[in-house]
């Protein structure tokens, strides 16, 4: 049986993938090698102008020691167009993308597996270091997998598919846990999915490959940008975004004090619990939103719907900063190039500590930075999603408008899981915090888990 199964496997000239292609040659099914190539431009990049073609040249040795058929695409057109373009417009707007999990939802398990499928392949194997896992949704019965995640039941022809739902679930290396860039994937994508190296640790992985003399077993990881590489952003986002002298202006953390309206804040003044007012008019023709505060113990479980709708709104509402709420100390090349939470760059000395990134003025290109890891600018208690940002990876387990539920929660790539509570309202679905948060940014993707670790869902953090 599995010789009729064929697999396409996205080697990339790493270690990771050869793996993930060896253990399946080793289980005895119908392999080949599918390398993609995504990017030609070397603008910006730190590596050289020719790692793509030492990637390819790795890959083919990996395939021909594997002997595996091996196949060559270019997606650079694609890639471009959903993942790059989609960079550059995130920046513009002041927002901080994550190209990784879009090059994963819209190429690699998108275009790519057209191209896989089109040669013949049942399934794309990757060398994610996650697991995939299958339940029945009528049941919550778990469906037996054979070698390398391929379902039992579908081998045999004696499944459907639709009472099925695919689970995708933390690797069992927690250093290399890589299921966060997975987060935008589909159900029908995950039926398509295999993850071989998912119950391995990376030392594992490495011994394999030496073991059986792959070319890539030394290989370093890559790093930077999927498919592009380590980039000097700056550099390489002036490809379309021009450079523009601004104010860098600091805020100290005694100005947070008197932000009675922001509780969300890790001040003095911004703990959780409490009573908010909330105040609407008008201003100049345009409706303003007045929110004030006063410290006590706040339970949102036991608020009604209104008054619930006014307390995550003001725990995750977002200061707007002015020049005059702090200091000029410096200058810099363009707002749209730093981001909420970094240091490097700023180039501004006389400080005990170092400054961070606290906001950034797209419209006045005006960059906000406080002094300190914990700054008050940089923690927050809650954000929010636009309801129609959410992606939910497991659909039956939706959450409707009104539902709230206790998740484990990252807001970026190896980030600890951190306890929160999901309130799916209307408009948005607000994440809060038990912990405040350092260096959220509205782009990034917020994405949550089960107790078991198993990935339910994700979205766009709109602050």
């Amino acid at each position: 049986m599995k010789s009729k199964i064929r697999i396409a496997v996205g080697l990339s000239g790493g270690v990771d993938s050869s793996v993930a292609a060896l253990l399946l040659k080793r289980a005895g099914y119908d392999v080949f090698a599918l390398f993609m190539q995504n990017w030609h431009d070397t603008t910006g990049t730190l590596h050289g102008d020719c790692e793509w073609e030492e990637d390819l040249s790795v890959a083919r040795m990996v395939a021909k020691k594997l002997d595996i058929p091996f196949h060559f695409v270019d997606l650079s057109g694609i890639y471009r167009q959903k993942v790059v373009d989609y960079m550059f417009s995130e920046y513009e707007k002041g927002r901080t993308p994550n190209p990784d999990v879009l090059c994963n939802s819209e190429i690699k398990f998108d275009a790519f597996l057209k191209c896989a499928e089109e040669l013949g392949a049942d399934y794309v194997a990757t060398g994610h270091y996650c697991r995939k896992a299958m339940v029945r949704k009528s049941t919550l019965e778990e469906i037996p997998v054979m070698d390398g995640g391929v379902p039992q039941d579908l081998c045999s022809g004696r499944e459907s598919g639709e009472d099925i739902a695919y689970r995708i679930i933390a690797g069992s290396d927690n250093n290399k846990d890589q299921t966060y860039f997975l987060c935008q994937l589909t159900q029908q994508q995950l039926s398509k999915a295999l993850f071989p190296i998912g119950d391995i640790v990376k030392p594992e992985v490495r011994r394999l490959a030496a073991e059986a003399g792959l070319p890539s077993a030394d290989k370093k990881d890559s790093q930077g940008i999927c498919f592009v590489g380590k980039v000097d952003l700056p550099l390489f986002l002036q490809q379309k975004l021009a450079a523009k002298d601004g104010d860098v202006v600091e805020i100290f953390s005694n100005f947070y004090d008197k932000l009675e309206g922001y509780p969300g804040y890790g001040s003095s003044r911004a703990v959780e619990g409490g009573q908010m007012h909330v105040v609407e008019s008008e201003a100049n023709g345009l409706p303003t939103r007045e929110v004030t505060y006063s410290t006590g113990n706040l339970n949102l479980e036991g608020m009604g719907s209104e008054e619930l709708d006014n307390a995550l709104d003001s725990l995750s509402a977002v200061y707007r900063y002015k020049i005059k709420d702090g200091k000029k100390i410096g200058r810099h090349y363009g707002a749209q190039f730093f981001t909420i939470g970094q240091r490097k760059g700023l180039n501004i000395g006389g400080h005990k500590e170092s400054i961070f990134v606290i906001d950034t003025d797209i419209e006045d290109n005006v960059i906000y930075v406080g002094e300190g890891h914990h700054h008050p600018g940089l923690l927050r208690k809650a954000l929010k999603i636009s309801a129609d940002e959410v992606h939910w990876i497991r659909e039956d387990m939706a959450m409707k408008s009104g539902e709230s539920r206790e998740y484990k929660v990252r807001i970026r790539y190896r980030q600890p899981l951190q306890d929160a509570v999901l309130y799916q309202r209307n408009k948005y679905l607000y994440i809060v915090f038990k912990e405040h948060q350092r260096g959220i940014s509205a782009g990034q993707f917020a994405v949550w888990y089960d107790e078991n670790g198993e990935m339910l869902g994700s979205g766009v953090i709109d602050l």
